[in-house]
């Protein structure tokens, strides 16, 4: 049982990832990974600490496991990711629970650290180190999601100065991993039959700039996009600043590259952009979002909002409520701000109240709802290709067209098909239900992987 392992992994993909890492490091040294942590002798809870309700989060699944812990003296508490790197020092206190915290910069030594906390008697141990560490091709992996999807992180840390945001703070500064690399394991994915790469980082679209060496988001996803196997490229997270002329060519002419955009705006009044220290004005971003539309017809957009920031008014409010109406944004995320100790937001005065910080988060949900309705509906009837994700708890199966991401879009509910988990089928959208749609295949056979353009013939 020591050398068994049981993983609760929390927060965004990117920590994900970061998990899956873990694993497969661990695997190589021979643990066996369990589902059950009352078999596992090696119990980890790989944490998120972006917001308060995260950090309340992560704190729950360790004492959650601590009773585990409580059972055996046979056991190990592990706690990594986020909230070790940013709190672990303070931790070992509040939570001796815990036999080892590890930082976002030591997760590779994870097997010797397990070892050499075997070896010790005194109490809880914290690693913290560097602020990120950027595995490569070479480094072991486990996945965690379904065998047909993936994320594949192209970069860690972030060069941004957002005032509400910690993770500079806790991630460091951007750093990007070679193209060659990226390939060698898309095309690894690829053979162990993934056709959905989902492309992560804190900035996507600053992918390769820090290198100096011609390294750009555009530049590999032509390199990507020639992977054999690979139906769906999916770009998440992108700022808004990079998103030029040339890359959104890109998107709309490569067959593989889904027309869908992440790309969190976080407010559109003035004020609140300029407090919140972000790039782009309001009217900045309503011209982004014409020569987005413009440039890829049809193309779903994705985006974050945050309200109750710091000194928000509820004209402030209300430019975003009508900027929901105007802009008719696919898929929309709120969050309500979260006053985070080591970022500059944190100290601003004009706190705004928690429970005007939920009555607006209501109003804007709301709102987008009409929207994501009025989309929805206008699917009817159109032809779609749609990933077969597998079955509900009600024995229904169910998919994601390329304009759904996994977990957090909506879903396509599938009737009368005779396919196969993994496939790609196309469906006709037959009705709309709340965020997701229900729709009837046209045939089974899964579309196959065609050869993208050669870009040494396009206008790119």
């Amino acid at each position: 049982m020591k050398k068994t392992v049981y993983m609760v992994n929390l927060g965004c993909p990117k920590n994900l990832v970061d998990g899956e890492v873990m694993l497969g490091l661990l695997a190589r040294e021979g643990y066996t990974i369990s589902l059950d942590p009352e078999l596992a002798g090696v119990l980890m809870v790989n944490t998120c600490s972006f917001i308060n309700e995260a950090k309340e989060e992560s704190i729950a699944a360790i004492l959650d496991l601590a009773r585990y812990k409580e059972q055996s003296a046979n056991k190990q508490l592990i706690v990594t990711g986020c909230l070790s790197q940013r709190y672990g020092h303070e931790l070992r206190e509040s939570l001796p629970e815990v036999d080892v915290f590890v930082g976002t910069g030591e997760f590779l030594r994870i097997a010797d650290i397990l070892k050499q906390k075997r070896a010790l008697l005194d109490g809880p141990t914290t690693y913290i180190g560097a602020s990120h560490i950027l595995p490569d091709h070479e480094t072991p992996r486990i996945a965690s999601t379904p065998f047909y999807t993936a994320y594949l992180k192209i970069a860690e840390g972030c060069n941004h100065k957002c005032a509400f945001c910690i993770i500079p703070k806790i991630r460091g500064l951007q750093e990007s991993r070679p193209i060659d690399s990226l390939v060698t394991e898309a095309a690894m994915l690829a053979a162990q039959g993934v056709k959905e790469l989902n492309l992560i980082a804190q900035d996507l679209t600053a992918y390769g700039r820090e290198r100096r060496d011609g390294t750009t988001l555009l530049a590999l996803l032509r390199a990507l996009s020639a992977v054999e196997g690979i139906a769906w490229i999916r770009l998440l997270y992108c700022y808004p600043n990079y998103l030029d002329e040339p890359l959104l060519r890109c998107i709309a002419e490569t067959a593989n590259v889904c027309p869908y955009i992440d790309m969190p705006l976080q407010h559109i009044s003035d004020r609140m952009l300029r407090a919140m220290r972000r790039e782009k004005s309001g009217d900045g971003v309503r011209r982004l979002l014409e020569r987005i539309r413009a440039h890829i017809p049809g193309v779903v957009l994705r985006t974050s909002f945050i309200v109750g920031f710091p000194g928000e008014e509820e004209e402030d409010f209300q430019q975003l409520l009508d900027f929901v109406d105007e802009a008719q944004i696919d898929h929309v995320g709120v969050f309500r701000y979260s006053q985070e100790e080591g970022t500059t937001a944190g100290t601003l005065p004009n706190q705004v109240p928690d429970g005007v910080k939920q009555e607006r988060w209501q109003r804007l949900m709301e709102r987008q709802a009409v929207v994501v309705r009025r989309k929805n509906l206008a699917l009817i009837g159109s032809e779609q290709h749609v990933l077969v994700c597998g079955h509900d708890d009600r024995g229904r199966l169910w998919g994601r067209t390329a304009g759904q991401a996994p977990d957090i879009d909506g879903i396509v509910y599938l009737s009368r098909a005779a396919a196969e988990i993994g496939d790609i089928i196309p469906v006709r959208i037959q009705s709309a239900t709340g965020y997701d749609l229900r729709a009837t295949p046209l045939r089974t056979p899964e579309i196959k992987w065609e050869k993208p353009i050669d870009f040494a013939d396009s206008r790119l």
